[in-house]
Formats: C-alpha cells, structure tokens, sequence
C-alpha cells in the first residue's frame, strides 16, 4: 500500500497547523453553539475573560471508526458542555453542529459523541469546544481534527465469486496495533522525547490503530528517576496519581490522564482513531477471580473486585469507545466491518474468564473460561458469517506463549494465559480454543490472523497442526507487537498444543530483562491490505517506524 502522497500530508499538516494556530493566537471564537444555535447562520464573536473559559488540555480522541461513524472524545477541567462541528470540506462552509454531552465530575469531565451517518471513503474535518456551564458565550479554544472513513460493504459482492476476479474496487488498508503503555516504572522522559514510538506509528498515517490492552499500568508507580540498563538514568515526568500503586478511583483516572500529558500520544490520539481493548494492568498485575492482594503490602484496599469496578469505571471513562447497549454497557469484545477486505474482532480475555490455576482440567467448566461461552459464541457466529477477505482476531493475549503468574497452593505452576506449559491434548482454557479452531476449519472459515501483545516484545507464530498435538484446524498466524513504553522482555516458552513455530522474534540478549525504551526494544505492527491483490502484508517495526519483520500473506479463497 502506498502512503499518502505529499500534497495530502501537506495538507493534512496545514489544516492542524493553522486552525491550533489560531487558536493559540487568541483568536476570538464565534459562539456558535450558544441557545438556538441551530436556527442560526453564526453569531458575533464574543470576548470573555479566559479564566471563564473551559480548557481541553488532554486534547482530541478518535475511536471505534466505522464507515459512516466515528467517536470523538475529550475532556474538559471544569462542568461544561462537549460542542462538536464537522464537515465535508476544510471551510466548514457547509456543515454539521451537535450539542454534546456535559462533561461533569461524575465523569471526570470527559465526555464523547458518535457522529453518525458519516459517508464512506471521505475526509471528514471535525472541531470540537467545550461551552461553559456558567456563562454559555464562554467557550474553550476549538480543538480540531480530519480522518478519512473506511469503505462500508458494497452490495456488489461478485468478487466474492470471481466475478471481478480477485481484485476488487475499494481502497487499500493501513492499520497498526500494539500494547503495553507506562509500565513497569519506563514513563514520559522528556529528554529522551517522550513516548515516540506513538510519532513514529502517526507518520506512517495508518487508517486507524488497536491498542491491544495495558493502556495504563495501574499497578505500576514511576519514580523520577531510575537507573537502567548500562547504568543509564531514565528521568519521568511524575504526578501524585502515578507515585503509588492506584486503588481510589480518581488514582485509575490520573494514570490516563497521566499518558496524555505526553505531546506525541496526543498528537496520534488526535490524527489516528483507535480500537481500545484492556487487559490486567488496567486493574493490577494478572487479575482474575484467584487474584489475592493480602501479601502485597502496596495496597491498603486489598478488595480486588472493588479495584476492578474502579479501575473499569476509569477506562470506560476515558477509552474513545462506543458503548455497546444498555444490556452490557462495559462490553469490551466488539467487531468493526471495512468493506470487502477486512473484518477486525476484537477480544475481551480478561473480564470472563475464570481464576488462574494449574490449567489442567480436562472437562469445559467455569474454571477453565477464558473467552466465556456468550463470547465464544459471539467470535463463532461472526467468524462464520463474515462476507470478508480477511479476519482479524485482535486479542490482548497469545494463544500458544506460556505465560506465568507464580504457583498454585499445591505447588503446581500456575497461569495467566491460555497455555498450560504441557505439549498435551487440549486442557483447561485450551478447552475453548480447540473448540474454536475445530469449527473454524469445518465451517471452512479462511484468512484467519491473530494479533496480540502483552509479552513486551514482537514475534511471528504460525500454527502448524502438523507440529500440533491437537491437529483439528487449519494453520494460521498469530503476530506479536508491543511494548509501545514499558520493559522489554522475553521471549518465552512454547506450549505445543496447537503447534506455534517462531519464525521470528526479537527480544532482550539471554539473561536481561525489563529494559528501558532507552534499548530501542519497543515495538508496534502494522498490516498493509492491497485493494486490487487483496495481499494482507504484516511488518513488526521498532521505535523509529523502521521494520525488522515482514510477512506477505496471499488469500486463500474456496
């Protein structure tokens, strides 16, 4: 897929450039969404004193795009009201004003709206203010963004039949995913330029981007300065929010708000819109229903489901997402149609799943959940009926990685993950996976990939079952990215249930672990899906955007 040409980029620079510009400079802001604004053509702008105006200091979000909608989130520092315009056309001569939500304590004065009936494959120009709650003329400086929307399914769909062959109309695909912010002490160092993993991702424009979980690390605090590798100081940017471990609910909002005092993740957070999936360090290190606090002695509140309904609360708070229904509001697991080459599913492997354990049982129980039945059945269906070229399964952990979380009460090891560190027929929350990957392959579902994170390095896994001891499904890839800023660890272990073979990883030399974004070992993928070829091409690429793995996949169609 080619990069926007650079009168596009040009442009696209232009038009954020001018409009902050201008709002840097003070310009005055028409009080266009001031009472009975609708029925208005503008009104005359209005000078109030800027102690009276709100102020959106974390800036712009844009998530969960489809292709006619789109969220965008904000927040502000004080009760307001959320005021969005967006447009066709760089002008907004001819455009579209919504009164927002309030943005108020109860939400930490953060607030979003889905701006709905968007067309496909246009650019969109957005501005966004927030209206005071104490004088409506007083507004915050304009915020502003453009995104292009993805194509929606056509109803022409002979290509599917070869009608057209295996090229097709549409426009070629470029998205990235990656994991693991903040953690393990590595935060906003600006002298080492920030979080620039996220600049490098954003000059590669990608169409949109899954944060694949660990958005924050809760359970993490950063200190001000930490020695790391070579003897190296690592310098953070600190607030009292990010000093401890979070346990009140304000602590698990002040690590999001934390990210965001970062320029890099603000500028992408404003450019690319982004899927948001969560794991454990949203909450604390590997929390499940056996999760036991009493030992640790960071935490005065050792309640873990009550850390849980706080740290969920924060990330619903200030995730770009759209809620799903009034049945199951915190719904995570969701999926996202782009036309007639791709369909992303995306996983919730935290929130269902039963306590960590040895992973031997050898009978589908509530102890062996991981995807939980209702979701399982969701992925299933979806996959089964999908009219797309190419699935994509976003989960926030690997399927065939051994991944530790300490020993059980008997002594056994006990873990986190699917795997169960045995090369045997499927057991424990194995159970669900080879029930998935056994339908899969008798429905005949094709052009399965898998992309997950949480092990702090990349690698590319495919699953072979003729390595396999489980040999009823077809092969497919899994792809590894992340950390985007954290340690760098790895790699791990291989469980040969379902027969993973690296063919590539890169991670830490034997014997080093947890090093800084300062060893250049931070990474995220991105996938490239030729519109005429319908090619699905994955590169691993490294702090600088530079790849270190790429991987050409050809359809496999009938």
């Amino acid at each position: 897929m080619s990069k926007p040409d650079d009168k596009q980029q040009a442009a696209r620079r232009a038009f954020l450039f001018n409009t902050t510009a201008s709002a840097a400079a003070g310009v005055a802001v028409p009080a266009l969404f001031k009472p009975g604004w609708a029925q208005t053509q503008s009104a005359p702008a209005i000078i109030t004193a800027d102690a009276e105006r709100p102020v959106a200091a974390q800036g712009l979000q844009l998530g969960d795009p489809r292709g006619d909608a789109m969220m965008v989130w904000s927040r502000a520092d004080r009760p307001a009201r959320m005021l969005v315009e967006y447009s066709l056309d760089a002008s907004f001569k001819k455009s579209t004003k919504v009164v927002g939500p309030y943005a108020l304590e109860t939400t930490d004065f953060t607030a979003r709206q889905d701006l709905t009936r968007l067309p496909g494959g246009r650019e969109v120009f957005v501005r966004v203010s927030f209206q005071s709650l104490h004088n409506d003329r007083a507004l915050s400086e304009p915020l502003t963004t453009r995104f292009t929307t993805l194509p929606c399914f056509a109803s022409d769909l002979s290509w599917l039949t070869g009608g057209r062959g295996r090229g097709h109309a549409g426009q070629d695909i470029r998205f990235q995913w990656g994991g693991d912010t903040a953690g393990q002490g590595w935060g906003i160092n600006t002298s080492f330029g920030g979080m620039k993993i996220y600049e490098a991702m954003r000059q590669r424009a990608p169409h949109f981007f899954i944060h694949s979980g660990d958005n924050i690390y809760a359970d993490g605090p950063i200190k001000e300065s930490v020695t790391a590798e070579g003897g190296q100081l690592w310098t953070n940017i600190v607030t009292p929010e990010v000093s401890k471990v979070a346990e009140t609910l304000d602590e698990f909002r002040g690590r999001y708000r934390y990210n965001l005092l970062d320029e890099n993740l603000r500028r992408f957070n404003a450019e690319v819109p982004q899927i948001w999936q969560w794991d454990d360090h949203e909450v604390c290190n590997n929390w499940s229903d056996s999760k036991d606090l009493s030992g640790d002695a960071r935490y005065t509140e050792k309640n873990v489901p009550l850390l849980t309904a706080r740290g969920a609360r924060a990330f619903m708070e200030y995730a770009p997402m759209r809620p799903h229904d009034a049945s199951e509001s915190q719904r995570v697991y969701r999926k996202f149609c782009y036309g007639p080459l791709l369909e992303v599913f995306v996983l919730d492997m935290r929130a269902y799943r039963g306590p960590n354990s040895a992973n031997l049982q050898t009978q589908a129980g509530p102890d062996t959940a991981f995807l939980g039945r209702e979701q399982l059945d969701w992925l299933k269906q979806g996959l089964a009926s999908s009219r797309a070229v190419w699935k994509v399964i976003a989960a926030d952990m690997p399927i065939g990685l051994n991944v530790g979380d300490g020993k059980t009460a008997q002594g056994l090891d006990r873990w986190e993950a699917v795997a169960n560190g045995h090369n045997g027929a499927p057991a424990g929350r194995e159970l669900e996976f080879a029930e998935l990957l056994g339908f899969l392959k008798k429905q005949r579902v094709r052009n399965t990939v898998w992309l997950t994170a949480d092990v702090h390095y990349c690698a590319a896994h495919y699953y072979d079952p003729n390595k396999a001891t489980f040999q009823d499904f077809d092969p497919f890839w899994e792809f590894v990215s992340g950390p985007l800023n954290a340690g760098s660890f790895g790699p791990n272990t291989l469980d040969g249930t379902f027969g993973p073979q690296v063919t590539f990883y890169k991670a830490p030399p034997a014997g080093q672990a947890n090093l800084s974004p300062l060893s250049g070992l931070q990474f995220f993928g991105e996938i490239n899906i030729d519109a005429q070829s319908s090619e699905l091409t994955v590169d691993l690429r490294d702090i600088h955007g530079d790849s270190v793995y790429s991987k050409t996949l050809q359809p496999r169609m009938g």
